[in-house]
């Protein structure tokens, strides 16, 4: 098992994380990587590299779950001063933490158009992604 750090500037922004990922494989010519965010309030998908189908996509996420302070998680934890986050996690739950992507004669078998994304609902922050191959 491996992580990855990826950084964020800013609350709903993509990160294109395969190249990372491609590193992680070394010389496995089949079998499964699993791409798993450590955190609840950001996720991982799977969808085509175009920064403006990305930005088309969080104004989606905004309008499903919008940004409002009377969610429940929000209300009771006055503790966490400023961290209204609980469309984060919805939005992560949502979207999942994780995807699964065979590998194939040593390469990840991604469509022509797909790539891995780091999707971060709540940042900027520095954030982990792990990282498991397992070999077939």
């Amino acid at each position: 098992m491996k992580k990855i750090d990826v950084r964020t500037d800013r609350q709903f922004q993509i990160v294109d994380i395969t190249s990372k990922v491609k590193r992680c494989i070394d010389d496995i010519e089949e079998g499964l990587v699993t791409v798993y965010s450590l955190h609840t309030t950001a996720a991982v998908t799977i969808q085509e590299d175009d920064p403006e189908l990305w930005e088309d996509m969080l104004d989606t996420y905004k309008r499903l779950v919008p940004l409002k302070n009377d969610y429940e998680h929000n209300a009771k934890h006055p503790e966490r001063s400023g961290e209204q986050n609980a469309h984060a996690h919805i939005l992560n739950s949502l979207i999942q933490p994780s995807v699964h992507i065979p590998i194939e004669d040593g390469e990840m078998a991604l469509g022509t158009w797909q790539q891995i994304l780091f999707v971060e609902l709540d940042g900027g922050r520095n954030r982990k992604v792990m990282i498991q191959v397992m070999e077939s």
